[in-house]
């Protein structure tokens, strides 16, 4: 790889959609805490570290497949690394070559240390990334980033940490799953137009402008439905609707996004980042709720 400047290899990852992948299994992590089971901290913190590690692998990644199918070009709002000449496609390709290979021999150690079970779910996530820019183009993106940064990492959590799989745990998963999944929704409903030069399918293009608002929306204020019902009936402690707080945040994200219908698509050119930073404020009181009801 060429020389470049840190800053410039730290751009190229694009550090700051790291939440997405961090916060499922710090909430995870919680739930499992509050629900009283018995955690190994030290490979909770290895599984943290390696779902990071395959989220960045799974950016670079894309980013190069993006650049070669043109969906990325100087004039759409995607990443800037390689069609600002920043770099060059084999260092990026490279890049996330050794991301990747990084992540797989963490992986692999994390199966010697906690058992077979954990390949499946592993080489499942190994899949959906590799596969991420494919599925992507041919409108499955949504379903990919659901089960990479939804179910898949609350599942792992839990046999990593505690031996074996408490199925519950895909309560919470579902409601930090949905805001991640507005992540990618308000970026793919952002560049249809482009999406459609470059010939490729994504769910945002077969709904439609007015349809993607309206996912968009329920992404982002059905959460907040599920956790308050979940409280209610006795499955989450109540200390968690104070993930509320954030309710005006999420509220303002969707309102964004519904402007768009008539305003343009470039109103919403910064909503995926706005939409990453409610996702991290969701997790972090919905966490920190969960751990504050396990001393009350």
């Amino acid at each position: 790889m060429g020389k470049h400047k840190i800053g410039e290899w730290i751009i190229a990852v694009r550090p700051w959609s790291i939440p997405a992948s961090a916060m499922p299994i710090i909430v995870s992590l919680a739930y499992l805490f509050f629900k009283g089971h018995d955690i190994d901290w030290a490979l909770g913190a290895w599984t943290l570290i390696g779902m990071i590690l395959f989220h960045l692998s799974g950016n670079v990644w894309s980013d190069w497949f993006d650049f070669r199918k043109k969906v990325d070009a100087e004039d759409t709002f995607g990443a800037k690394t390689l069609t600002t000449g920043m770099f060059q496609p084999a260092e990026i390709r490279n890049l996330a070559i050794i991301l990747l290979t990084i992540s797989v021999i963490s992986g692999l150690g994390l199966v010697a240390m906690t058992g077979i079970g954990l390949l499946y779910i592993g080489l499942a996530g190994a899949a959906l990334t590799v596969l991420y820019p494919f599925l992507k183009y041919n409108a499955l993106g949504d379903l990919d980033i659901l089960l990479t940064f939804a179910f898949l990492p609350t599942i792992g959590t839990s046999y990593v940490t505690t031996g074996a799989i408490d199925w519950s745990v895909l309560w919470i998963a579902l409601p930090v799953g949905l805001i991640t999944d507005g992540i990618l929704h308000s970026n793919n409903t952002r560049d249809m137009a482009t999406d459609r030069r470059a010939d490729i399918k994504t769910m945002a293009m077969g709904l439609g402008t007015k349809a993607s608002a309206l996912l968009y929306g329920f992404e982002m204020i059905f959460p907040y439905i599920w956790v308050g019902v979940l409280s209610i009936i006795g499955i989450l402690p109540t200390s968690t609707v104070f993930i509320f707080l954030t309710l005006p945040v999420a509220i303002g994200c969707a309102k964004t996004m519904n402007s768009s219908v008539t305003g343009g698509t470039a109103i919403i050119a910064d909503l995926d980042v706005r939409t990453a930073n409610l996702q991290l404020m969701f997790s972090v009181i919905l966490a920190t709720t969960l751990v504050v009801a396990k001393f009350i």
